[in-house]
């Protein structure tokens, strides 16, 4: 157990995130994704929302620049209560994410460093994040 890590962040995830470089992607999956199909790395959290996954994921990774964060977009081209959850937990507005067809999101989904498929069962509940430059930690003693 860790002090300060958000409870979601298991052991496997956080090795994962602390792998990735800059840009690289991790796939937010819902239950409905094909996550073993499409990634070469999955971590299963199946009780857990994606909204949910994606603020503990956010808790220790930076969002790159522009955009830093996919959605899925939702049949009839709504957004949906999901969709507004998923930008909250990656703390951006509407600006700030980019919007994918369905088809082009698994394209896109592809070449993603990680997917971590969640137990969301509501439609179109994925996201993209891109990694961002992690910060310098504060020397020891300062």
């Amino acid at each position: 157990m860790l002090d300060g890590i958000d409870p979601v962040l298991t052991g496997e995830l956080l090795l994962h995130l602390d792998a990735m470089g800059h840009s690289d992607a991790v796939v937010v999956a819902d239950a409905h994704f094909p996550a073993h199909r499409i990634g070469s790395r999955v971590v299963d959290l199946p009780t857990l929302s994606s909204p949910r996954v994606l603020a503990a994921i956010r808790s220790v990774v930076p969002l790159d620049d522009a955009p830093g964060l996919d959605l899925m977009r939702s049949a009839d081209g709504g957004v949906l209560d999901v969709q507004r959850e998923l930008m909250t937990a990656a703390g951006t507005g509407d600006r700030d994410v980019r919007f994918v067809e369905r088809f082009d999101f698994y394209d896109v989904a592809a070449p993603a460093y990680l997917i971590v498929r969640t137990g969301e069962t509501r439609k179109y509940g994925n996201a993209i994040l891109r990694k961002g430059v992690v910060g310098h930690p504060p020397a020891v003693g300062s």
